[in-house]
Parts: structure tokens; C-alpha cells; sequence
């Protein structure tokens, strides 16, 4: 694969974002890791939320082999992509008081830890998600891109950004309007690389907190491939024993 061709150029671009947030934002991830083992420790639950393209990090890491089994999916109903009309997750992600209801309605409680997912931040369901939820006495760590706080206006009547209401932020440090490349007769830049960076600063937050519970001496419940020969059984045990935390099973 050229350095020359697009395809080249976006690993390239995607690879340097990746050593950028490994080198810059390593304190925020191992904090992170430390809120999510305290969490643990305590008997809190471990949640995470976003919206649109921002979802699918916040997927990764739940019900997920070689993932800690803690990890839990905060679902709005409408603000993903397989929404039909895509448009209308764009939309509901502007609603002023979703996020509010969204929580009344969620097993979320005092001591509890949550993981907002917003790339630009601005948005009043991320916002109000972040601030409702600390509100409540739960901790917030916001993944998002600081950048877009001085690139751009708020739209959300707290007239900051996801940044300014979290307890913990790490930066992915993607630019705005997230696209890595441009090309003479493409009339936008292409290639976002969000999703990438994102998703790796997921698992490697939950990794943090994961070597930081053995440190303690406490064992992670961890899930295992149901691909691999006892699997099923050694999940089905681990959800049997922490049920009262995990709530993407019946």
C-alpha cells in the first residue's frame, strides 16, 4: 500500500492520531482507569453513552470478549445510525430535556460511572446527558474533541461544551469536521478517523481500570470468546455472579 494513495495516507493519519492521544492524553486515560476500578471496587455500575456515529465506541466495549463484563450500554432510542431516517438521530440529539428523561428511566444510580461519548461536544443531548448525570452523583468522563470548543459554537443552553461538565475528559484530539484527507475533484474533505481513534481509547481506558483491579488484588470479571472451548460456560458464570451489575441480559 503507497504512502502516495488515500488508503495509505489514512492509516498514516489514523496511526499519528493514535501515538498523539498514547502521548499526550496518557494521564487522563490511566485517571479514567482509575475511576472505572474505583467504580468497581465500590459496587458502582459502569455505563457508557453516545449518539450517532459516537455509539459505536461506546458499543465496543460492552458484552464484549476479552472486555470487562461490568461495561453497559445507555441506549436512547432514535440516536444511532440505523435509524430510518439517519437524520432523525442528527435531529434528537438537539432535543433539550431527551437525556433528563433518559435517565429517569435508567437503572443509573449515585456512584455509578459514565462514559459520554460526543465528538464535537455541542450538541444538547451529550451536554445534558454529562450534567444531569453528575447531578444525580454520577461520575462523568467525557470523550471528545477539545478542539471543537474553539472551532465551533455551542448548541445547547448551557452554552458550553461536553468538556466544561465532565469529572475526567480525554481529548482524541480529532480536528473539526472530522476528515483526514482531501483530494483534487473531491469537493469535502474524506476519510474520519473518529471511530478509530475513539474505539482505541475506549478499550484502552477499560484496560487501564482492568490492570489497575488486579493491582488491588481484586479480580476482574472478565468475558471470554464464546468462540473458544468453554467460553459460554465461563460467561454464563461471570454474569451469574455480578448479574445485579450487567443489564444487557435478561
Amino acid at each position: 500500500m503507497s504512502e502516495s494513495e488515500p488508503a495509505g495516507q489514512f492509516f498514516d493519519a489514523a496511526i499519528g492520531l493514535l501515538r498523539q492521544v498514547r502521548d499526550e492524553e496518557g494521564e487522563h486515560i490511566a485517571a479514567a482507569g482509575t475511576l472505572i476500578a474505583d467504580t468497581v471496587a465500590a459496587g458502582g455500575r459502569l455505563f457508557t453513552f453516545g449518539a450517532g456515529h459516537s455509539a459505536l465506541p461506546a458499543q465496543d466495549v460492552v458484552y464484549r470478549a476479552g472486555g470487562l463484563a461490568l461495561m453497559n450500554l445507555l441506549p436512547v432510542p432514535g440516536a444511532v445510525v440505523d435509524v430510518v431516517p439517519a437524520t432523525l438521530g442528527s435531529a434528537l440529539e438537539r432535543v433539550d430535556g431527551l437525556a433528563t428523561t433518559v435517565l429517569d428511566s435508567s437503572p443509573l444510580r449515585t456512584g455509578d460511572l459514565l462514559i459520554v461519548i460526543s465528538l464535537s461536544g455541542r450538541n444538547a443531548l451529550p451536554v445534558e446527558m454529562a450534567m444531569s448525570a453528575r447531578e444525580r452523583g454520577i461520575r462523568v468522563i467525557g470523550v471528545t474533541s477539545v478542539g471543537y470548543a474553539t472551532g465551533t459554537t455551542p448548541r445547547n443552553p448551557s452554552g458550553g461544551f461536553l468538556k466544561d461538565h465532565c469529572d475526567l475528559v480525554v481529548d482524541n484530539k480529532i480536528a473539526v469536521g472530522d476528515a483526514e484527507l482531501t483530494a483534487a475533484g473531491v469537493g469535502a474533505p474524506f476519510a474520519p478517523a473518529s471511530t478509530v481513534v475513539t474505539s482505541a481509547i475506549m478499550q484502552s481506558m477499560v484496560a487501564a481500570g482492568i490492570g489497575e483491579l488486579a493491582e488491588r488484588g481484586i479480580e476482574p470479571p472478565m468475558l471470554r470468546s464464546g468462540n473458544v472451548d468453554g467460553g459460554h460456560e465461563w460467561n454464563r458464570k461471570v454474569m451469574a455472579e455480578h448479574g445485579d451489575r450487567i443489564f444487557y441480559r435478561w
